[in-house]
């Protein structure tokens, strides 16, 4: 079948929800008292606000019931073949996932926990909206963050009035976890040991030779102001010696500072060729003197003169200055940890997480904050569900139960289109002249200490506010799938609801195929019977029976492939035609052996002395001599790599894959060879039955082809 590229995700979502809140404003507007409700009430945090709202955000975790979480990036996917098509296996799309979560940046974050308020008989929320940027807090270690922006998610962002200056000037960094035990090796790598020596003596220093009449006469002062110093050191009351003021050094001076309760010359206004000369001259010349670096507590740099006493002391000196700047980098790296701190609260309570279609949410969680995502999806859901052992999706909940299933049938699982229906009240206006179902679960939002139960629609696209409406769907949700909040106790842990258990840490690895995946094992879990809303666009998918096939003319169709395919192996052979894009299709074949019988076929017309006939069936496919043909395994390898070209043909060539190929097991490779030397007028008529004799070995052996690397 032709490809049918759907929209970008992020595109799709955001539009759906701005539609919905559309109509959610013209309704309100149509039923709004005479006195207009309060816009919607959440909390952005920035830098600025961020450690005392991180302390009021852990009082609220603690005593919530769940926290929903939203999540916007600066785009979806690198190019448009990485999009989630029906002939992806789960592999694959797990490896688009990491692609998608290692190259894009995450630039607000939404959190809201939610509590169970008994007195009131509702859900009291706290939403949070937290700007985060990835700036480079820790010059010293690492290089700066990169990172992909898809111009149409930026421009829709724009039109929705995302504040970038917010985010760019006044976001919350971050440090992976893996980032922070990194920093921490370079840490110790730098302040213990001899290395970091060299901040506080000078037994590295090196002779500096002294061919300048002005380094000369440099160097002479110095031991000069050093030694009146030295004799005077007891004497001295005035709190600082001064050079004799000219034009040269009117800038430099020698000031009397104690350092670690010793007396010491903090050096101002010298260059740095200035500052080896003066270590020099202390190393010849000065035993009881020792040269010293520090970050003051502004941060810069210090360069002092330290008066020992004794070897004992000048010891003592070198390790509290290792203590300090270690203590001082260790400090660092815990304020560079910023928005993590975040992450850490939630996967620390163990409290029920929900999203809504957030595995993508979640390798962005795992990418940003935790580390490196794992190669294989089985290895990363079973590592995320180490740091978050309850997660639910509220899409799955959507599609799981009939009753829901009834509810949403005429309309998308969208966040915004289940807000909508399932929670009117919330959605619409809380003021609303339409009174409330004693069904629905009431929602109350509080914000820095003030609650409220009427309030306008949220802010379109902020993740704060997204938060908000996850929550809301599943706590309707919830009562759907008959929990009843009304006997719910504080004390009870709602990840542990017998309504709940067998909904739990699944997420959709796909949605458009209904690929479920269990966190708790890693396996993939069918599709349940009932879903109502899945419309299988394709037939049957069986990945052993697909051939890649990239590089031909851009002008074929699928059909045309279609059709001088089945001129070879008969028309029933090929199932479905799929484009990636103009250079690139699958091919389903209805048998697995055709897929090889192809590939050899391919390969031996491609091996021929001459050129191949106008009148062959595969000639058009084969035009130019750039087409390449493997099996699905290529596909994976190339989708597993973090190069990204915006088409399909380009990328294989850019990782290395090129249009020749081969026969992996050397007897099949001889038996072709075999074949290509047989008497021309035999290679035609018996191409076929040669094919097959072919295949049986190849079977035998487990022969799989792919491209040259």
């Amino acid at each position: 079948m032709n490809a049918q590229h759907g929209p970008v995700r992020a595109i799709s979502r955001a539009l759906s929800r701005a539609i919905i809140r559309s109509f959610s404003s013209a309704s309100s507007t149509s039923s709004r008292p005479p006195q207009s409700a309060p816009a919607f009430p959440f909390k952005n945090v920035t830098k600025l606000n961020f450690d005392a709202s991180l302390a009021e955000l852990r009082h609220h975790v603690r005593a919530s019931d769940f926290v929903a979480i939203d999540l916007e990036m600066t785009g979806i996917t690198s190019a448009p073949w990485r999009d989630s098509f029906e002939f992806d296996r789960s592999d694959v799309r797990y490896l688009k996932v990491k692609d998608s979560a290692e190259k894009f940046a995450v630039i607000q974050f939404g959190v809201c926990p939610f509590r169970w308020d008994s007195c009131n008989q509702s859900f009291v929320a706290h939403p949070h909206n937290f700007y985060i940027f990835p700036r480079q807090e820790l010059p010293s270690f690492g290089t700066s963050y990169e990172f992909l922006c898809q111009t149409a998610s930026i421009d829709f962002l724009a039109k929705y009035q995302f504040d970038f200056n917010a985010c760019i000037n006044e976001g919350i960094s971050y440090l992976s976890r893996e980032q922070e035990e990194e920093a921490k090796q370079c840490s110790n790598l730098t302040y213990d040991g001899e290395l970091s020596d060299m901040w506080c003596n000078l037994k590295d220093v090196r002779d500096i030779p002294l061919v300048s009449m002005v380094d000369i006469l440099f160097t002479e002062r110095m031991k000069t102001k050093f030694s009146e110093w030295c004799d005077g050191l007891l004497q001295d009351r005035r709190g600082e010696v001064q050079f004799q003021r000219t034009s040269e050094d009117s800038k430099q001076q020698l000031q009397v500072v104690f350092f670690k309760m010793r007396p010491a010359l903090s050096l101002d206004g010298f260059t740095s060729h200035q500052l080896n000369l003066i270590q020099l001259v202390i190393k010849k010349h000065f035993k009881d003197l020792s040269y010293v670096s520090v970050n003051n507590e502004n941060s810069s740099l210090q360069h002092l003169v330290v008066y020992t006493d004794s070897k004992d002391d000048l010891k003592l000196l070198m390790k509290e200055v290792k203590d300090e700047q270690h203590k001082g980098a260790e400090m660092k790296i815990q304020a560079a940890i910023g928005f993590r701190h975040v992450i850490d609260l939630l996967s620390s309570e163990k409290k029920l997480i929900v999203g809504h279609n957030c595995f993508l949410d979640f390798a962005h969680v795992y990418s940003k904050f935790i580390g490196s995502l794992p190669l294989t999806a089985e290895v990363f859901v079973s590592s995320i569900n180490n740091y978050f052992p309850h997660i639910i999706d509220t899409k799955m909940l959507l599609n799981a139960n009939y009753v829901l299933q009834q509810r949403m049938r005429k309309s998308s699982t969208s966040l915004s289109s289940a807000f909508v229906l399932l929670c009117p009240q919330i959605a619409i206006n809380s003021r609303s002249t339409h009174p409330a179902s004693d069904s629905c679960v009431k929602v109350e939002v509080q914000v820095n200490d003030l609650r409220s139960s009427s309030w306008n629609p949220g802010a379109t696209h902020e993740a704060g506010y997204d938060a908000f409406m996850t929550g809301c769907v599943f706590a309707q949700a919830c009562s759907h799938l008959g929990i009843d909040f009304k006997l719910h106790e504080p004390s009870e842990n709602l990840a542990h609801k017998e309504q709940l258990q067998k909904h739990i840490n699944l997420l959709y690895l796909s949605w458009t195929n209904g690929d479920i995946i269990d966190l708790r094992t890693g396996n993939k879990v069918a599709e349940s019977s009932g879903s109502l809303n899945l419309k299988k666009r394709c037939p049957v998918i069986l990945f052993e029976n697909i051939v890649l096939i990239w590089g031909f003319c851009s002008k074929l169709k699928a059909n045309e492939l279609r059709e001088c395919i089945s001129k070879v192996f008969g028309v029933r052979s090929v199932v479905s035609v799929y484009h990636l894009d103009k250079t690139a299709v699958f091919v389903q074949f209805s048998k697995t052996e055709l897929v090889s019988d192809f590939l050899i076929l391919k390969d031996k017309l491609e091996r021929s002395d001459g050129p191949i006939s106008v009148l062959h069936p595969l000639a058009k496919l084969l035009e130019g001599g750039n087409t390449c043909a493997a099996s699905y395994d290529t596909y994976k390898e190339i989708c597993g790599s973090p190069i990204s070209e915006l088409l399909f043909a380009d990328q294989a060539r850019a990782v290395g894959i090129k249009w020749k190929s081969k026969l992996v097991e050397q007897k099949v490779a001889k038996e072709s060879e075999q074949d290509e030397n047989s008497s021309e007028e035999n290679i035609a008529p018996s191409s076929s039955k040669k094919v097959k004799s072919l295949n049986v070995e190849l079977k035998k052996q487990s022969t799989l082809l792919h491209c040259v690397l």
